[in-house]
């Protein structure tokens, strides 16, 4: 099973720059979608539809902003939109797929780059998704987080740690956040085969930061420990370009 997770940077731009063809071209079982800037109905469900996914959406009230989605040619046994959690629901940040031994979890992290008033709106988030995550995980075992998460969590993740260590996605508190993410449990699975630097997910538009491979990691596919033993392997696809982001894979059994 191929499981895709990739931040568009709004997911009709994405379209318009192949973004549909590049998937039927690709046998992706499921792929879970960050910042979609658009409602529902903005998005034309056939385009995935004809590639064989069901499509599911959960859409911030603020139009042209956040939202996630999930794309699925395996039918969920159920699909929660949201978490619950009235501040971050409203952002749509959050979506769920059930299937029969496993969830899967879409998620898009808040930046904190944008200003002092965001970055303490991340931390909270932080905060209350790891108690929200922490009881979920005792009904649902077996889950994968895909998404963006926004940070970087060790200096191998940038490209420059020393002239960002006072930057939001590098900062000290948001590392040990991941920190205590990764110890309550959860595997990175990209880091679980993989050891070298250099690997990134998201690039600045400025100063060909891409083309000088100037990034940041931060898109991850956590996974619980009951799932452990299901990967089969873990890659991020810097050469597909539809998005300031790149997808990131895992393989399970």
């Amino acid at each position: 099973m191929k499981i895709i997770s990739y931040n568009v940077n709004g997911i009709r731009a994405a379209i318009k720059k192949g973004l549909v063809e590049w998937l039927a071209a690709n046998d992706y079982d499921i792929v879970c979608i960050q910042e979609t800037k658009a409602q529902p109905e903005q998005i034309d469900n056939a385009l995935f539809e004809a590639l064989g996914y069901h499509c599911y959406w959960h859409s911030a009230e603020k139009k042209g902003y956040s939202g996630v989605g999930i794309l699925t040619k395996i039918k969920p046994n159920h699909v929660e939109v949201g978490s619950g959690l009235a501040d971050y629901d409203c952002e749509g940040r959050i979506l769920r797929a059930d299937f029969d031994d496993f969830s899967v979890m879409s998620v898009y992290i808040p930046s904190g780059s944008s200003g002092d008033i965001r970055q303490v709106i991340k931390m909270k988030f932080l905060g209350d998704f790891l108690s929200y995550i922490s009881q979920l995980k005792e009904q649902i075992p077996n889950l994968l987080v895909a998404g963006d998460y926004n940070i970087c969590h060790k200096a191998i993740d940038i490209h420059n740690p020393k002239s960002n260590k006072n930057t939001s996605g590098f900062l000290p508190e948001e590392r040990a956040w991941m920190d205590d993410w990764f110890e309550s449990g959860f595997v990175d699975t990209f880091r679980y085969f993989n050891t070298d630097p250099h690997h990134y997910s998201w690039w600045s538009y400025r100063a060909n930061a891409r083309n000088n491979n100037k990034g940041w990691r931060i898109d991850y596919h956590s996974v619980t420990p009951t799932m452990k033993d299901r990967l089969v392997g873990a890659s991020i696809l810097p050469d597909v370009k539809h998005s300031d982001h790149c997808p990131i894979l895992v393989e399970l059994e």
